[in-house]
């Protein structure tokens, strides 16, 4: 029987298809017992420090942060998703005036990933581009393991500024363009009267 190639194959077939579940019960036990428990407690963390901190003085440190383009597109993106996480986080663009609101969603869009090294409650449908990223080095030099987490957190900052940058100034190339320099100096003022979507006057 050994020797018959139809036996070897059916034996073949049922070795890896019970082998494919076998491996995927693995997995999610692996996920039960790890990274769920992590993303659970550090969720249930950033909501309570929320609280305690409070809406107003959030609010207040992000509408802060869009002030200037360097914090506009570093630590107003790291603020959201840290205390919004995916995809709430978009909502604080409402604090910008419009021109800069493209610029800011791409920022933030782009710091999806590299926040999860880290701070791995941000976008945790998404934790496993970070999980396949680390996966080399976890297993070649686990000491290594904390250095790549902080430089892909760090180089995702200076990404996610260049491209906040670039975003801004296609932006303001396509509304003169467009022609659209007026409407969009009528949403400045109404800015500057204080007039911010999704905000109480």
């Amino acid at each position: 029987m050994d020797n018959n190639p139809v036996m070897r194959g059916i034996t073949w077939f049922a070795t890896h298809f019970i082998g494919l579940f076998n491996a995927s019960a693995d997995a999610f036990t692996s996920l039960l017992t790890g990274i769920l428990p992590l993303l659970m407690v550090m969720l249930t963390f950033m909501y309570a420090l929320t609280t305690w901190i409070g809406e107003e003085r959030v609010t207040h440190a992000i509408q802060w942060a869009g002030r200037w383009a360097l914090t506009r597109y570093t630590i107003m993106p790291f603020l959201a998703m840290l205390l919004l996480t995916n995809p709430m986080a978009y909502t604080f663009g409402r604090f910008l005036p419009e021109r800069y609101k493209p610029a800011f969603y791409d920022s933030t869009v782009s710091f999806c990933h590299p926040i999860t090294s880290l701070f791995p409650h941000a976008n945790a449908g998404e934790i496993f581009v970070w999980s396949g990223v680390s996966a080399g080095v976890l297993q070649i030099a686990p000491d290594k393991y904390a250095t790549l987490a902080a430089l892909y957190f760090l180089v995702g900052l200076v990404v996610i500024l260049i491209r906040g940058i670039a975003t801004q100034w296609l932006t303001g190339v396509l509304i003169k363009r467009g022609g659209h320099e007026e409407t969009f100096k009528r949403y400045d003022e109404a800015y500057e009267a204080g007039r911010i979507q999704g905000v109480q006057e």
